[in-house]
């Protein structure tokens, strides 16, 4: 008689061999609801003016550019001891104290910028809607920003669990109005982006390779969904134990599948509706596409339902990245009081971060800078370093990430990184 026995399944081993979860579905929906934001709805604007030849690379390589870079940042952060709750807990433990440090200030850098976008951006998307489609008096600015983002604080009060729930739930309309604009605007695709060279005024002298070269920390920002990474992969981890890994990887796949599908095929259709002297008026206005075709377009539809998808939009990301944020400052927060001494209780320091987002956020909605500016400037540098530098040096001098090298993927986001830095260093210079 055989007495062999069968090796017993363990936890984590019964919870990776189901095939799907619900809590996957609602990640992989909040990690798509955390990119789709004002980056997207800028894309169309920056590639567009460079070209068609541009906008078909870009096509190419959306796709491994963020699912690369982003499995390669989740990687390191589960790469931390079972203590780690963060990333700069992880950071910490594989490069010291005072790396942990500069971690979380340029986690912070990375992620705050984009708050006071979607802080501006979702300003003048409400404005314009009360103004050109409402044909009403908006409010002052100062009184409307202040009641947006109140209105998006009180939503953040009720928890990371329902933030979640909430973008996952928006997506739906979000992506089937996405596709329904892309589609409407086919009638109106014209073929001068074919025939007709692109104003040098627009591309600058170096023509649609200076163009695509340029585009690339956009196009970073677009698809960035970093800030909600770390709150991700810890949640997975809970789950899954130490397969979450495996887990991590197929949510982002799926989640990346879905969003540069949509998304490439709204800016084609987009950039296929609109002349280049149209995307640079909009760059002007310092609108989204959606705002910009409410207004160019003689339809009553188009003018009624953009800007409303391009709120939901930015209400989607702006919860994503407030969660990245507050983590952020929290960390510094924390540790600056930690050097002289002192402690602050999780009420206390949860206010303070309150009080901080509402009074920074709610001030620079009010001053409307450039969007793409801040985009280009202050939140492409950091985001290049951490999403694509950062997690590929950590796999070639980490231990615990050295069954990672050797992948071509590797050498691809590295390159993709330094690219991006080196083109905002260039426009910072220029």
């Amino acid at each position: 008689m055989d007495t062999t026995q069968a090796t017993p399944i363990t936890l984590d081993e019964r919870a990776i061999l189901q095939p799907w979860r619900q809590s996957d579905s609602v990640w992989m929906l909040g990690l798509y609801g955390t990119a789709i934001g004002a980056g997207v709805l800028f894309l169309p604007i920056n590639a567009g003016m460079g070209g068609l030849l541009p906008l078909l690379i870009m096509a190419v390589i959306a796709f491994p550019m963020t699912f690369y870079a982003h499995r390669a940042l989740c990687r390191l952060v589960l790469s931390g001891n079972p203590d780690c709750k963060n990333i700069t807990d992880v950071v910490e433990q594989h490069f010291g104290p005072r790396a942990g440090s500069i971690i979380t200030l340029l986690y912070f850098l990375a992620i705050y910028p984009i708050l006071l976008v979607y802080g501006v951006a979702l300003t003048n998307t409400v404005d314009s809607f009360i103004t050109y489609q409402l044909h009403q008096t908006a409010p002052p600015r100062a009184v409307l920003a202040l009641i947006l983002i109140l209105g998006l604080l009180g939503i953040i009060r009720l928890g990371k669990d329902l933030i979640v729930r909430v973008m996952s739930i928006l997506v739906f309309p979000f992506a089937a109005t996405l596709i329904f604009l892309a589609l409407f605007l086919i009638p109106y695709w014209s073929t001068d982006i074919f025939q007709q060279p692109v104003p040098r005024e627009v591309t600058g002298n170096s023509g649609w390779l200076n163009t695509l070269w340029l585009v690339i920390p956009v196009l970073v920002f677009s698809f960035n969904h970093s800030p909600i990474i770390s709150a991700f992969a810890m949640s997975k981890r809970e789950e899954y134990g130490h397969n979450a890994e495996k887990k991590c990887s197929r949510i982002l796949l799926f989640s990346n599948i879905l969003m540069v599908l949509t998304v490439m095929f709204f800016v084609f259709s987009c950039v296929l509706s609109l002349s280049p002297a149209n995307l640079a008026d909009a760059k002007a206005q310092n609108i989204t596409i959606l705002s910009f075709l409410a207004n160019h377009f003689s339809s009553p539809l188009i003018g009624f339902i953009a800007p409303p998808i391009a709120f939901v939009a930015i209400t989607k990301s702006f919860l994503g990245h407030y969660l990245g944020a507050r983590e952020g400052f929290a960390g510094l927060l924390a540790q600056s009081l930690r050097k002289r001494g002192r402690t602050i209780n999780a009420t206390a320091l949860n206010r303070l971060t309150g009080i901080f987002m509402l009074v920074s956020t709610w001030l620079v909605a009010t001053l409307n800078p450039s969007i793409l500016g801040i985009i280009e400037i202050l939140g492409g540098p950091i985001v290049a370093i951490l999403l694509f530098l950062l997690p590929i040096y950590a796999i070639n001098n980490v231990p615990a990430m050295a069954r990672y090298r050797g992948a071509a993927s590797n050498v691809f986001v590295w390159v993709i990184g330094w690219m991006a830095l080196a083109a905002i260093i260039y426009k910072m210079l220029g």
